[in-house]
């Protein structure tokens, strides 16, 4: 089945980036480093089992997890109202991060702030699509880096395309040859890249595949092409490159 090449990729994903994350902050690119594919997992393959197996084609893909969404459940894109009522995850504990920061706590499905990108992405995939089921047979939504990464006196929330080095190649690397996988298990004619870093990370990635690469604005507050009249910009971007 597909969803167990899925599970065995994002395992395997999950095990490999261990020792990255560590050296990123033994070597001070970062400070702090959580890998929610661990503390998260039971949640996680919820999420494959619920998407992965309903014949979609698109690949959509972001670039990591943020800190009130797939950092706090698991899941890409995550928002506690989406996770809860439209994909129907409920009542699966959540760990703790291996080297947990009092200053970026975790606390699971039950997060009590809703992921702005989150609800966005998700809402416009129920809108255009309708259910569940009508979303997972059309889209499948992963994340390129799994990692999320924190610095400075107030942990700020550090993209992967801001981290450099070795060890951070290393890691992007890695995560090329997951989205390989994925693309591979899925058969997947389709990937569309939530933001530029994403999208280009794919192009590189899927070069030698017959896959079509493309790119869409990311939904993020702080993105002014995301709020561009009320969001309707966005939305209409979003939809233009949606199967």
């Amino acid at each position: 089945m597909v969803v167990e090449q899925l599970i065995r990729a994002a395992a395997s994903l999950r095990d490999d980036v261990i020792p990255i994350s560590r050296s990123l902050v033994s070597e001070g690119s970062v400070d702090v480093c959580y890998n929610p594919l661990a503390y998260a997992w039971d949640a996680h393959e919820a999420y494959l089992r619920r998407m992965g197996d309903s014949g979609a084609r698109t690949v959509i893909l972001g670039m990591n997890p943020g800190p009130h969404g797939m950092g706090q459940m698991g899941i890409p894109f995550a928002a506690t109202s989406v996770v809860r009522d439209l994909l129907g995850i409920t009542g699966i504990p959540v760990n703790q991060p291996e080297a947990a920061d009092p200053r970026r706590p975790v606390v699971g499905l039950e997060y009590p702030r809703e992921e702005v990108s989150g609800t966005r992405l998700w809402g416009l995939l129920a809108e255009h699509y309708g259910d569940i089921e009508a979303i997972s047979s059309n889209v499948f939504l992963v994340n390129h880096c799994p990692l999320m990464l924190f610095s400075g006196p107030r942990a700020a929330n550090i993209t992967p395309d801001k981290v450099g080095g070795s060890t951070a190649q290393t890691l992007l690397k890695r995560c090329d040859q997951h989205l390989r996988e994925v693309v591979e298990a899925m058969e997947a004619e389709r990937v569309i890249g939530v933001g530029k870093f994403a999208e280009s990370r794919a192009g590189a990635a899927l070069a030698n595949y017959s896959v079509e690469v493309l790119g869409c604005w990311h939904p993020s507050p702080a993105s002014p092409l995301a709020n561009r009249n009320g969001g309707a910009d966005w939305r209409a971007n979003v939809r233009a490159v949606l199967p």
